[in-house]
């Protein structure tokens, strides 16, 4: 009964998550619920919380360890030929049935407090794979900002994209009337062509780079990508985020008390100096204490004659035993100096792991740093030089429809104009970016 309820449960859990992901909209993503689809469907972190599974399963056998042993069993034959029968103890050659029934247990009491250090490593081993699973989940979700925000980046590319051709579009247009007119000579309708068919490729450039930002968005969220998936693009302001007012070593100093893959990293040399406890505590005496019980039964008759009936051959025939065991390590084939030299080694790897961990958080801390100190001036530089070109453009088309400069001057001007607005794209959302990834060392909140 209890194995078809919990088929039951299990049913209607995975009905609920069925229902639950036909309910997500992919044509409508926010942030938030990318980051929830990535940390669900996410394969590395579903390693990451299975193997803290095998950490806390081998707590439970570490602690089962200091439980004593109790086996029990039964074995049942028959013997040919001469052979002494069991009940009288004399030598006969007949056919001879038997039934053995034993229990065994036993108990270590010391072990070079090899038990003691295992749940204490094992204790250690559930916390840092605590710490795995969180600094997994971190990375999942910084990877979704950038994805995330490569989606935005580049929409914004392609309006900018789809902007400039609307604008050759229109002095086509014009420009063709003025030739049909005679106004002006055919060249000048064919260079607008030709830059009219620069700005289509170009906007079929960012076409291509905004579905690609969104195949690669949907990749990290592993699921299925086609047309309609699409997101909700907030409205992001530079001026929302601001540089932070610490210097790099600050951030630093704070990200290694917060940051779990250092945690993780400085259990694991507390794990090691464990292990070479566990591997010294080899050298030490085993003590433990055992006990046991035996009874028959066989198919012949006693001293009598009698063949006495199953249960009174068992009362009759059982037997206990009770044994202390001392083992005294003398020779191991080298066993234990090798296990205790393997084990100082795995300490100075989880050392050195500790400080490879600790210098790539100080680089990353140092880049992300520099990298967003630098957005923020090439932003704040990008505002300037696009509210001039911008001026500049203005006068420039101003001057072409006056027929004062030549297309040239005019396609110069337009196209400064628009590679300043995507320079001033790209400049905007690498600052946020860097803004955040900096936000997520101090311990703030991973979200735009």
């Amino acid at each position: 009964m209890k194995k078809y309820y919990l088929m039951a449960v299990a049913f209607l859990l995975l009905s609920i998550s069925t229902l639950q992901a036909q309910d997500v909209d992919f044509s409508r993503l926010d942030l938030e619920t990318c980051i929830e689809i990535a940390l669900e469907n996410n394969l590395t972190l579903q390693r990451s919380q299975a193997n803290l599974g095998i950490s806390e399963a081998n707590l439970i056998g570490n602690r089962g360890q200091r439980i004593p042993t109790w086996s029990t069993g039964a074995s049942s034959g028959y013997r040919w030929g001469r052979s002494i029968n069991p009940v009288t103890n004399l030598f006969e050659n007949n056919r001879i049935g038997n039934i053995n029934l034993f229990t065994n247990s036993n108990l270590t009491l010391f072990a070079g407090q090899q038990i003691t250090n295992s749940i204490q490593q094992s204790k250690i081993d559930i916390e840092a794979a605590q710490f795995n699973v969180k600094a997994t989940e971190n990375t999942i979700t910084l990877n979704v900002i950038n994805f995330f925000i490569n989606v935005v980046f580049n929409s914004e590319q392609l309006k900018i994209a789809e902007n400039q051709l609307e604008s050759t579009r229109q002095q086509l247009a014009n420009t063709t009337k003025l030739v049909d007119a005679g106004s002006l000579p055919l060249a000048n309708k064919l260079d607008i062509q030709a830059q009219n068919a620069t700005n289509e490729l170009e906007v079929i450039n960012a076409t291509n780079n905004l579905r690609i930002s969104k195949l690669n968005l949907s990749q990290a969220l592993q699921i299925p990508f086609n047309d309609n998936f699409d997101i909700v693009i907030p409205e992001l302001e530079a001026d929302d985020y601001s540089m932070i007012d610490k210097e790099v070593n600050e951030v630093f100093e704070t990200a290694l008390a917060l940051m779990p893959e250092i945690k993780s990293a400085e259990l694991g040399v507390e794990s090691a100096e464990l292990g070479v406890k566990i591997a010294q505590g080899g050298y030490f005496p085993t003590i433990g204490v055992g006990g046991s019980g035996f009874s028959n039964y066989v198919d012949q008759a006693n001293f009598l004659g009698v063949r006495d009936d199953f249960r009174t051959q068992i009362g009759n025939n059982f037997s206990y035993s009770g044994n202390f065991q001392l083992n005294i390590p003398i020779l191991s084939n080298m066993r234990n100096r090798a296990n205790v030299q393997r084990a100082r080694l795995q300490k100075r790897l989880s050392e050195i792991q500790e400080v490879e961990t600790v210098n790539q958080l100080r680089q990353d801390i140092e880049s992300a740093y520099t990298s967003a100190y630098a957005a923020r001036q090439s932003y704040q530089a990008s505002l300037v030089r696009v509210a001039s070109l911008q001026e500049a453009f203005r006068i420039s088309q101003q001057r072409f429809d006056a027929g004062a400069i030549n297309f040239a001057d005019f396609q110069l001007a337009q196209n400064n104009f628009f590679n300043a607005q995507a320079d001033l794209v790209t400049a905007k959302y690498t600052y946020i970016f860097r803004v955040k990834v900096l936000d997520f060392y101090l311990g703030n909140p991973l979200k735009l």
